[in-house]
This record gives C-alpha cells, structure tokens and sequence, in this order.
C-alpha cells in the first residue's frame, strides 16, 4: 500500500514538474511582453536628443512608437525574387501545401488519442478497454513517424522562402523577431511538444493500468494543448498576412505584439482551421482503416477495422458538422475587415472556387450518409429503415444542387457584351445566398436524421413514453425542414443586406435539430431493447469506398481553401501593407489551381500511405470480436463480450 502511495506521488510530482518546465518560457517572457519592446526605441531617441517617433496602427488605429524598419519594397530581379528555371510560387505551394497537410494530422491525432483513450479508462468492460488503448496506442505510432516528416518539411518549407522569396521572408521574419520572447516561446513550445509526444509513447506501456494511467492521459491533454497553442501562433502569421495589425501603413511595426498576433481574422481562422483539422484527420484514418479492410484476408481482421473505420468516420463527422457554420463566420469577419475582400472571395475573381468547394462538401455529406445507410447492413432490425433511404436521398440531391447553383458566370468580354451585363438572365435569378445555406442546412439536417437512425438501428426504445417522443421527433424534423426551407425561398424577395441575416436563423434551426435531437434519442434509447448484436465486418465493400471518397475529399477542399486564403490577397504579400512585384504576381486560372491541388492531394496520399506501411511493421492488434452489441452513444464500437 505504501509503495502505492510512492507510486502516485511520484506520478504527480513528475506530472506538476513537466507542467512547470513548458510553462516557464511563457513565464519568463511575460514581463518582456508586458513592458514592450518600445523602451530601447525610446532610450536610443532621447539618448540621441532625437524626438520619439509614433504611428498609427492600421488596424486598432492606436498609436504606438515604431520600432521596425518599414516594408521593403521589392523589384523583380534575383536579388527579391531568384529564380530556378521554374515558377517559384508553384515550388512553394507545393512545399507549404505539404507541410499544412502532415501538420493537421499530426495535430488531429493526438486529440484522437486523447478522446479513445478516455473512452477505453472510463469503460467498465476490460476486454474493450483494452482494445481502446491498443488502438489509441496504434494511431500515436502513425502520428510518431509523421510528425518526424513534418518537422523535416517544415525545414524544406523555411528554406524555400530563404531562396526564393528573400527580401518577403526577412520583412516577415523581422516582424516576428522584433519581440524575441514570442519566437523564444514557439520554439520551445515546439521542443516541449516533440519531448512530451516521445515521453507520451515510450510510457505507454509502463502507464496502462491504475493511478499511472490518469497521469498518462493527463500527458495527452498537455501534448494536445500545446499542439493547439502552436497552431494558433501559426495562424497569426497567416492572418497578418491577410489583414495585418500591430503596423503603420508603412509596414513598421509598433512595438505592441498582442497587436501583429491578434488580428481581424485570427480568431475565425483558429476555430475553421481546427475543426478542419480534425475532420481531416478523421477522414485518413477512416480511410486507412478502408485500405486496411480490403486487404484483410480473416474476419477477425475484418472487424477490427471495420470498427476503427467507424471510430474514425464518427470522429472526423462530428467536427465536420459544425465546419460549414466556422466558414460562414470566417467570411463575414472577411466582409468586415475588407469588404473588396469578401466581394473578390464570393462575388468575383474567386467565386467559382466556392462553386468547387461547395461541390466537394456535398461529396463529404454524401458520402457520409451514404456509409450510415451501408453500416445499417450490419445490425439486425436496421432493414425497418430501408425503405425511407430514398427519401433522403432526394432531400440531399436538392439541397444539393441548390447549394451547389453558382449566382453568376465565367464569360468571355464578348459574352458580356451580348449578355449586356454581368447578370445572366436565368441564373442570375438563382444562388443568392440565402438558398445556398438553405440547401447546406437541409444536408446537414439529413445527416443528423440519417444519424439517428444508425443508433437506433437494432434497437427498440422501452421508455414509457417512447410513442409521444417518436411523433415528437418526426414534427420537429419537420418543422425544421420547413424553417430552413421557408427562410430559404423568402431571401429572394429581401434586399442582399436582410438576406444576409437569414443565415442565423437557418444555423440555429439546425443546430437545434443536431443537440436537441441527439440528447433526446440518446434518453429514448438509454436501457433499450437490442434485436441484435452489431456484427462488425459484416459490411459492404461499398462503404469502405465512401470512406476513402470522404477522406479524398477532406484532403481535396484542405488544399482549395489554402489557395483560396493565399489568393485572396491577389498581388500582396501582405495585404495593403507590402506589394509582391515578382513575374508571378497574378491569379491563376481555375483550371491550373485544381492540377496544382490535385497533384498535392496525389503526393500526400503516395507519401502518407508509406507512413502508414512503416507505422504498421511493428504494429501489434488486440482481436475484435465480429459479433457484439453496442451501447447508446455515438462512436458505438463493441461492448458487451
């Protein structure tokens, strides 16, 4: 017993000293960041008897002592912009398209770690505890040798802006340099990261059982905040690209660093990206466990990925119902930042690309749903369901093709000219965007339905009241299609700036739809009756497809919106505050954009399934019954045995 005590107390000592260790950067640079970096500006003026010299903050309009040096302003030549006998700005894409991609898996992961092995030391089954620490044990090995080739695509991704954007990479560098504790802390934050992932995998066998364990899954919070602080200090790079801050107009920096990291877009641009991340990451796992099922030549080995496949997809799903609704609010911060920005992005040069991403999002809803209704086939009692597939099938087929209905078109000067203007006589009457987030809502609100009815798939409610709260649900469902669908068809006869606001009240009868349903089906069915075990592997080759089409299309969109983020800034490195005078400074066509993306998601798929194939050499599988029930929540993998 006392060797016990030892044991814990230890654990918590070793647990509070890391804590303690990746605070301590933060710690020690908090009293440079609270005292600025305007006091050596200051005393070099006064010590020079020069008067101290201010400007105005482009964005926060305050004032503030500058401190930097303004924004270079570039000439096409080889001392701004070298050249290889290829386009540049292609070799950067290329490498920043990568090193974006492994660095949202590798920060994904881990949360999914994080979350299954939760699940398998809260469980009272052991047998399926068990198998949740293996397979969250599983996924940590993939992530270990990725994060090693992010961090060398990081290097290639450093060295590329080194050789061929220069006099950009110095500017942006030396705003970032200005205030040294900031970088000081991303590198050691990054050094902790890594060191807490080794820590984390290596423990894990001598932390599996008791007291040890909580400590082990408290490292796997720490890993998961400091992946997300990291991320979001990344972001605020891209976001002083797209609407700088903590500036003058002249580029110099102002001394106040919260300025340059907080700026108009970084918060909207923290939430999508994160909630892109992790339904990204979802959606490569789901379909390594595809890969995975259509290799495997047993039943057992069926099962077992047939369940991780289903972990994976729910996981990745549950982030990605909320994605759209992150987007909208990322554009309307756009509109109000620069409202020329948010016309370029969905009403000009760049609106078709959301005719694509449209596209690709209705891809991942369908595919979704489509594998819902394929898993059904592995219950027993799921067939009552059958027969209403159609019908939602035709629900998402015409919330489809509203949301993906394009406003204007891509014509020719002579086209116009014969058109008599930029509205097109037919179409201009269609895809304004309160039918598009009719359309999105409705597809969102079919999944949710389709959802539910995968959990109730073998079971059937014992609850009292179990007849009241099945017309209850049938009249909210329908309210809500008749919500979303009414606020839709009204926006075309409301000016575009009330049309705007229809899209809060569609958002929330959908959310509605998403919490209030899930809480209650989950009541109905808490103690129901099972008329049969899920009998995992028994599962059409189909869906496995669907779950590679899903995570194809998570990759696909990842890469659109990259370039559309990037492009949006047209001819500026930073936007109105430094102007890119290289050769390559103009918007590529549509055409060229979706080879370049497709070649990314072609390189990441080849590179990510050898990490796969080296994570799975020494990769040891705890057996997954083919047989067994499921409890009443979602993920639902095996749970009595």
């Amino acid at each position: 017993m006392g060797l016990l005590a030892g044991k814990r107390v230890f654990s918590i000592m070793a647990l509070c000293m890391m804590v303690g260790l990746l605070l301590l950067p933060i710690v020690v640079a908090l009293p440079s960041l609270a005292i600025g970096e305007e006091a050596p500006a200051g005393d070099a003026a006064k010590k020079d008897g020069d008067k101290v010299e201010k400007g105005r903050d482009v964005y926060y309009k305050t004032e503030g002592i500058v401190v930097g040096a303004p924004a270079p302003k570039t000439v096409d030549g080889p001392r701004d912009y070298p050249r290889y006998n290829f386009e540049s700005r292609v070799l950067l894409w290329f490498a920043n398209q990568q090193h974006l991609y492994y660095g949202s898996f590798v920060l994904a992961v881990p949360i999914f770690c994080m979350i299954i092995e939760f699940m398998g030391v809260v469980t009272k089954d052991k047998a399926l505890a068990k198998r949740y620490d293996q397979l969250a044990y599983d996924f940590i090995k993939i992530s270990l040798t990725a994060y090693s080739l992010t961090a060398i695509l990081g290097g290639i991704l450093i060295f590329t802006f080194l050789t061929l954007y220069p006099a950009f990479f110095s500017y942006l560098s030396g705003i970032f340099r200005i205030f040294r504790p900031v970088m000081h802390i991303y590198a050691l934050m990054f050094v902790a990261e890594s060191g807490t992932l080794y820590i984390y995998y290596y423990g894990w066998d001598k932390m599996r059982e008791g007291f040890l364990k909580w400590i082990h899954l408290s490292m796997s919070v720490i890993l998961n905040i400091i992946g997300t602080l990291l991320m979001f200090l990344a972001n605020s790079w891209i976001g002083f690209m797209m609407s700088p801050a903590g500036v003058d107009e002249q580029g110099r920096y102002l001394g106040n660093i919260w300025h340059v990291i907080h700026t108009a877009l970084w918060n909207p641009l923290n939430l999508h990206r994160i909630l892109g991340n992790m339904a990204f990451g979802g959606g490569v796992v789901a379909a390594y466990a595809a890969y995975k099922f259509l290799a495997s030549k047993t039943d057992e080995d069926r099962a077992h990925y047939d369940w991780m496949g289903y972990i994976a997809m729910a996981l990745g799903v549950a982030f990605l119902i909320p994605l759209p609704f992150a987007g909208y609010w990322l554009m309307r911060e756009v509109y109000a930042y620069r409202q020329q920005m948010g016309i370029t992005l969905m009403g000009g040069l760049l609106a078709w690309l959301f005719i694509i991403q449209a596209t690709m999002i209705g891809i991942l809803f369908l595919s979704t749903n489509y594998y819902l209704w394929q898993a059904m086939g592995r219950m027993r009692g799921a067939e009552k369901y059958q027969r209403y597939i159609k019908y939602l099938v035709f629900i998402l087929a015409c919330g489809y093709m509203v949301f993906i209905t394009p406003h204007t078109m891509v014509m020719t000067p002579a086209e116009l000219k014969a058109m008599g203007g930029q509205q097109h006589p037919v179409l201009g009457n269609y895809g304004v965007m309160s039918a598009k987030n009719g359309g999105i809502n409705v597809i969102i609100t079919t999944t949710v339905l389709s959802f539910v009815w995968y959990m109730r798939g073998n079971k059937v409610s014992t609850v009292s009241w179990a007849k009241f709260g099945n017309i209850f649900m049938g009249i909210f469902f329908a309210c809500a299609y008749f919500n979303i669908i009414f606020l839709a068809v009204y926006g075309y006869y409301i000016p575009a700036n009330v049309r705007v606001g229809l899209s809060v009240p569609q958002v929330a009868t959908t959310l509605s739809c998403l919490f209030f349903m899930f809480a209650l089906n989950s009541v109905m069915m808490k103690g129901a009756k099972q008329m049969g075990p899920i009998e995992w592997g028994k599962i059409s080759a189909r869906s496995q497809y669907a779950l590679i089409m899903l995570a194809t299309a998570f990759t696909w969109m990842m890469g659109l919106m990259g370039y559309i983020r990037s492009s949006v800034r047209l001819f500026w490195h930073v936007n109105e505050i430094m102007r890119d005078n290289s050769p390559w400074a103009y918007t590529h066509t549509v055409g060229f954009a979706a080879n370049m993306i497709s070649f990314n998601v072609l390189f990441f798929w080849i590179t990510i399934l050898f990490v796969f194939w080296l994570g799975s050499l020494g990769a040891k599988k705890v057996p997954v019954e083919s047989k067994a029930g499921i409890p009443g929540s979602i993920p639902q993998p095996v749970a009595s045995h």
